[in-house]
C-alpha cells in the first residue's frame, strides 16, 4: 500500500511521518509519535475518552485519519503541563478530585480546555454541556464540573499554562 508524509505540530513539535491512508490518528499518535497518555475507549467515538484538539478544535481521534490532520496542530494531554508545572485543569482535577479510574480524564481535560477557549467563565450548565461528548463511568460529573471551575478561575488569574 502507499504511503504518504504528513507533518503535524504535536505539543509545540514539528513532526512528520510516513502514513498509510487507512492509518487512524489514534495510531500515529499512540503508536508512531508515542502519545500515550490520551485513551482509547469505544473505538466508535462515542466515550470521548480519546479526545485530542486538533487546531484547537476538541475530535475524537479513534475515528479520523491521520492524513486528515497533515499540516495542523494537534494537543494532546501530555502538552498541557509545562515541565514540572501542571497546567490548571490538571491541577483542578486533582485538587477537586476530579477522577477516579482516570480512564476518561485526559479526553475530559481536553474537551475542557477547548471549551475554557471559548468560554473563559462558564456556568455549570455551559460546562456539562461542553463535556457532554465525554462519558466517565465513575464520578457522577459533579467534582469534574468542580474542576474546570477550579481550572477557569485560575485561568482568569492569569495562571494559565
Amino acid at each position: 500500500m502507499s504511503t504518504q508524509k504528513i507533518r503535524v505540530r504535536l505539543n509545540g513539535v514539528d513532526r512528520e511521518a510516513e502514513v498509510e491512508p487507512r492509518l487512524l490518528l489514534v495510531h500515529l499518535l499512540r503508536d508512531v509519535l508515542s502519545q500515550t497518555g490520551t485513551h482509547l475507549g469505544c473505538d466508535t467515538s462515542h466515550c470521548g475518552a480519546c479526545t485530542v484538539l486538533l487546531d484547537g478544535h476538541p475530535i475524537k481521534y479513534c475515528t479520523y485519519f491521520a492524513v486528515q490532520a497533515d499540516g495542523k496542530q494537534i494537543t494532546t494531554v501530555e502538552g498541557l503541563a509545562k515541565g514540572t508545572n501542571l497546567h490548571p485543569l490538571q491541577e483542578g482535577f486533582r485538587e477537586e478530585h476530579g477522577l477516579q479510574c482516570g480512564f476518561c480524564t485526559p479526553g475530559m481535560m481536553m474537551s475542557a480546555l477547548a471549551l475554557l477557549a471559548e468560554n473563559p467563565d462558564p456556568s455549570d450548565e455551559q460546562i456539562r454541556r461542553g463535556i457532554s461528548g465525554n462519558l466517565c463511568r465513575c464520578t457522577g460529573y459533579q467534582n469534574i464540573v468542580k474542576a474546570i471551575q477550579y481550572a477557569a478561575a485560575k485561568m482568569q488569574k492569569g495562571v494559565a499554562a
